[in-house]
């Protein structure tokens, strides 16, 4: 069972990483020296980038329910 689990909490960290590393941030290189930062206002997520963004929470969430799990079982 453990190792069943170990393999999905592997697949969803994969997962995890892939979803954060495709959301665009909205403070990017060009306002880490202080320049124009016009476009690092709020803005509304839509379409994809609603859905990743929600996607990555659920996977965020899951992972960290499956590490306990493993956790409560390995003891």
């Amino acid at each position: 069972m453990v190792t069943i689990l170990s393999i999905i909490q592997i697949i969803l960290s994969v997962a995890l990483i892939a979803a954060i590393l495709l959301q665009s941030s909205a403070a990017g290189l060009g306002a880490l020296g202080g320049g124009d930062s016009v476009d690092s206002g709020y803005h509304t997520r839509r379409g994809f980038e609603k859905t990743l963004f929600n996607s990555t929470i659920v996977i965020a969430i899951l992972f960290a329910v499956i590490s306990f799990v493993i956790f409560y079982l390995a003891r």
